[in-house]
């Protein structure tokens, strides 16, 4: 195993602050609790494009699966941000690998709640970094009592809202991340 894989392993077994059961979840009982059965896939209603997105790349499956996900759904005024014709462009047939390459830059392993977040930002005094399910990394700091990712291009975005679902959690945030190229 690579140090950066076993140091991605790490970061989100810290982060997620729970433990594997017999079901190989790593998704809290808080969670499933608050959540009862919504999936991922079911709980981004809120998030209209960013769920047609998840669809159109074929990931809803997997959002919809058992494996616990944390989730930063752009919210649509997020998608309005881009530069004009952007998402149209990634939603057509032709672009579904750079699609899928967004959208997994949104998506973490294992279930990462905001105070897990928020403890992991504090011991790594004023910041942590955290691995996307697509390979690249974010960095987590907070803004007061909000926390705000940040990719390789210095795009921040805000938690602005989000829940727990039975398979993870969302977090709403208020600006589109872009993958390092």
């Amino acid at each position: 195993m690579s140090k950066a894989w076993m140091l991605a392993c790490a970061t989100a077994l810290a982060l997620t602050a729970c433990g594997k059961g017999d079901d190989d979840k790593a998704t809290t009982p808080k969670a499933s609790e608050a959540a009862g059965d919504e999936s991922l896939a079911a709980g981004l209603g809120a998030n209209p494009r960013f769920a047609a997105a998840i669809r159109q790349a074929g990931l809803d499956g997997a959002l919809a699966g058992p494996t616990p996900y944390t989730v930063l759904a752009p919210s649509d005024a997020a998608f309005d941000k881009l530069p004009p014709g952007t998402l149209d462009g990634l939603m057509k047939p032709d672009a579904r690998k750079e699609l899928t390459a967004l959208l997994s830059y949104h998506i973490l392993p294992g279930t990462m709640l905001a105070a897990d977040l928020a403890k992991a930002i504090d011991a790594g005094g004023g910041k942590a970094t955290v691995r996307t399910l697509g390979g690249g990394t974010l960095t987590a700091t907070r803004d007061g009592d909000r926390i705000v990712f940040s990719d390789a291009a210095g795009t921040r975005a805000t938690v602005v809202g989000g829940g727990e679902r039975s398979n993870g959690v969302i977090h709403q945030v208020d600006a589109v991340l872009m993958p390092g190229r």
